[in-house]
């Protein structure tokens, strides 16, 4: 399957947003930053919230590394993952798992919504663009108390590795 170009956009701003010390590589070291920094981003949460958003980031890592680092260098170079959107099987249990965890540290009361402030906290602690954040957050809907549902943002995230989509919410990201 070709990816449709959305498609690539959207990995190669998740490759530069991961790179959390900007060295052009992924190493373990990237997700233990992100996650720390997303898991401060909602305090509120639950501590089971937050290891469990840090758990999907450490499975994260390490199915990027057993799938994708051909020379067991430690690291993945953007080379190596570009292939995350070309065969998306491989990763979709890491997916699905950081999709899930995400979702519910916006949601620290547990009743399924996601209100604007957790969303956008959480998505500037991941790296992305504020107007961008906005676009995406309107895409999804929000209700008259300005809340989107949990599972919403989880099938969006899914989406958003997905090579053969293109026009989904999450290309807001990338505008």
């Amino acid at each position: 399957m070709t990816p449709t170009s959305e498609a690539t956009d959207r990995v190669q701003l998740v490759f530069s947003l991961f790179d959390a010390d900007g060295n052009g590589y992924l190493e373990q070291a990237d997700f233990h930053l992100m996650g720390d920094r997303v898991t401060a981003a909602v305090p509120a949460a639950r501590d089971a919230v937050k290891e469990r958003l840090t758990a999907s980031f450490g499975g994260y890592w390490d199915t990027l590394r057993t799938e994708l680092d051909a020379d067991g260098d430690g690291r993945i170079s953007p080379e190596e993952f570009t292939s995350v959107v070309l065969d998306p099987q491989r990763f979709d249990t890491a997916v699905d798992e950081f999709a899930e965890a995400l979702a519910a540290m916006g949601d620290p009361e547990g009743d399924g919504l996601v209100a604007r402030p957790e969303f956008v906290a959480l998505m500037i602690a991941i790296g992305f663009d504020r107007r961008n954040i906005e676009m995406l957050f309107d895409a999804f809907e929000p209700d008259d108390g300005d809340r989107i549902r949990a599972a919403t943002w989880a099938e969006g995230i899914r989406d958003y590795y997905r090579p053969e989509k293109s026009g989904i919410p999450g290309d807001h990201l990338t505008t």
